[in-house]
């Protein structure tokens, strides 16, 4: 009876070695992928993995390629179908609702063959009359063209801060309920779902704050980062256009077929679904939760923040460092990770107070002396202090 109760107990934990080296061979291929990638397509990776959506703020002058940026991502690194809301203080909520809709891609075999050879396919196989003679049509006419429609998997709304709060009002219900509501039908958010906001640096406007607070990271896009797959796909363009210079009569097919054919993504669903199943997995030490809570704390007792440091923001956070420890082919959170994730969660959440609202102000300080005191101030020194201020547990 023993040794039947070891060998029925050696059979698991052998299987949970095995799943082990498995789940380490998987992080360590998706880390190799994750090395080559850049900021933003970090960026977006990390928000579907967590099933968040992001922020992306740059220069108003490199607006407009971070918007292509983004979509170029979104086919070549994910292929994941995109939209883009180029939004504006006339946007009206059925031009932000009509902007997120794409016509539906059926990748059926019958769908793109004819009509006329599919139903002669099928009485032909079924040996009965066509389906279209033996079962009349309940629709008195044809569909209506948003109908075919549907959310994009991921979604650009560009300068979404300069619309009016109606709009912005619809975007939060587009996040929160993962559905929008249209004159003719009920469009649900497909998964994988990515809400980016795109905005200007510039823009003295900003986002409501529920809207805000929704958002799960924030990244900045500076002039020194680059725009890889822009520049990549520019670059390709012109050697072709040379190639079919060359010879416009031989070429084209081959330019046609190449064109015809999406390329293989550099995510695919079963990478991302693999991280997430490797997300679960992570642990984290009771010293480095407490190192999170501390920094939680410390951030929303700071006497330069009006608020911002919400229940959300640290659901976020802890999410957050979780998400990060596969990319870096680690199953347990390090403290580096922590401080890694505080600075990509706070930026676009917290609120600088002002000199007059500073809480020392209620036992008798000097306004003029808080005013020095705070002058020059930012949200990052105010992350930076407090990550040098909570101690690092070992």
């Amino acid at each position: 009876m023993g040794d039947v109760l070891r060998g029925r107990h050696a059979q698991p934990q052998s299987e949970r070695k095995s799943n082990l080296r498995l789940m380490d061979d998987v992080s360590g291929r998706i880390a190799e992928k994750v090395q080559a990638l850049s900021d933003i397509e970090l960026a977006a990776l990390l928000c579907l993995v967590a099933g968040q959506h992001c922020i992306v703020e740059t220069e108003k002058d490199l607006i407009d390629g971070v918007e292509q940026e983004l979509q170029l991502v979104c086919s070549n690194v994910f292929g994941l179908s995109c939209a883009m809301v180029d939004c504006s203080e006339t946007t009206s909520s059925e031009d932000f609702g009509n902007g997120l809709l794409v016509r539906e891609d059926s990748g059926s075999y019958f769908a793109n063959q004819p009509e006329k050879f599919k139903d002669d396919y099928l009485s032909s196989y079924s040996g009965s009359p066509r389906l279209s003679d033996k079962r009349p049509s309940r629709s008195p006419g044809p569909f209506s063209p948003l109908d075919s429609r549907r959310i994009a998997n991921v979604v650009i709304a560009k300068n979404l801060n300069e619309t009016h709060q109606q709009v912005q009002i619809q975007a939060l219900e587009l996040i929160r309920g993962r559905r929008i509501f249209s004159r003719t039908a009920v469009h649900a958010a497909p998964k994988p779902f990515l809400f980016i906001a795109l905005t200007s640096s510039e823009s003295s406007a900003r986002l409501t704050p529920h809207l805000n607070d929704q958002f799960f990271i924030s990244h900045r896009h500076r002039v020194d980062d680059g725009l890889p797959n822009l520049e990549e796909s520019h670059t390709q363009a012109s050697i072709s256009d040379d190639e079919a210079s060359i010879s416009s009569v031989i070429r084209t097919s081959a330019l046609a077929m190449h064109t015809s054919k999406a390329p293989m993504p550099i995510f695919t669903r079963e990478d991302i679904e693999s991280l997430i199943a490797l997300t679960t997995a992570v642990r984290i030490t009771p010293e480095v939760r407490a190192y999170l809570h501390n920094i939680v704390v410390f951030m929303r007792l700071h006497r330069a923040v009006a608020g911002g440091i919400s229940a959300i923001a640290t659901r976020h956070f802890s999410t957050l460092v979780r998400a990060l420890a596969p990319l870096h082919g680690l199953s347990h959170v390090s403290p580096s990770l922590v401080a890694l994730a505080a600075r990509k969660i706070y930026p676009h959440r917290i609120r600088l107070t002002m000199p007059e609202n500073e809480r020392s102000m209620q036992w008798g300080s000097s306004v003029e002396a808080v005013r020095a005191v705070l002058d020059g101030i930012t949200v990052g020194d105010v992350i930076e202090e407090v990550l040098q201020t909570v101690e690092v547990p070992l």
